[in-house]
């Protein structure tokens, strides 16, 4: 990988109890989270092809983090998502470049699995600025349980010429989910919907 890594960080959320109910056992979910500078800052360039090629490299990294802390393989991981921020010096196409063209392949091999798209959101602030991880399940994007998200932020990214990226994978879906659908005992997973 070429861009510079400044940080990594590993976030774990475990839900216990949801409104007034116990949730046994407890959802969890896991972010990983790199700070990396940014070599297209305060330029337009238009072959983004380093920052392609950290994708890919993130995409094999990032996912083998959050697992890690969740202490599972990628057969048990649930739902999967990415997100990244540019700083002010940068620009949305950034963050694109990052998450679109090659993250997805080798997320999806650590996983093992992974037929549905990668949900995904990009978006340009200061540091400390949120990144709100949209998830969906891994295998078939109908099954609502797992229509969630994960808020992550890093206090002092991105400076201007920066981009924070960040993955999520669950061990599960929401907590107590109850709004029908698709129920993921009865996925197919072939063609990332159903």
């Amino acid at each position: 990988m070429s861009a510079k890594i400044r940080r990594i960080i590993t976030v774990v959320e475990e839900v216990r109890t949801e409104g007034s109910r116990r949730v046994d056992p407890p959802t969890r979910r896991a972010a990983a989270i790199a700070v990396i500078h940014n070599p297209y800052a305060g330029q337009y360039v238009d072959d983004l092809a380093e920052l392609v090629a950290v994708g890919e490299a993130l995409g094999d990294l990032l996912p083998r983090r959050a697992m890690a802390a969740l202490g599972i393989a990628g057969d048990e991981v649930e739902s999967f998502g990415k997100a990244a921020a540019v700083g002010a010096e940068g620009e949305l196409e950034h963050a694109a470049a990052i998450l679109h063209p090659k993250l997805g392949a080798p997320f999806r091999e650590v996983l093992g699995k992974g037929a549905a798209l990668i949900p995904s959101s990009k978006k340009r602030g200061g540091m400390g600025t949120p990144l709100d991880i949209p998830l969906g399940h891994k295998d078939a994007a109908k099954v609502r349980s797992h229509f969630d998200g994960m808020e992550v932020r890093v206090p002092d990214a991105p400076r201007d010429d920066e981009i924070v990226v960040a993955i999520a994978v669950t061990d599960s879906g929401r907590p107590l989910p109850r709004v029908g659908g698709l129920t993921k005992d009865k996925i197919v997973g072939k063609d990332g919907v159903n």
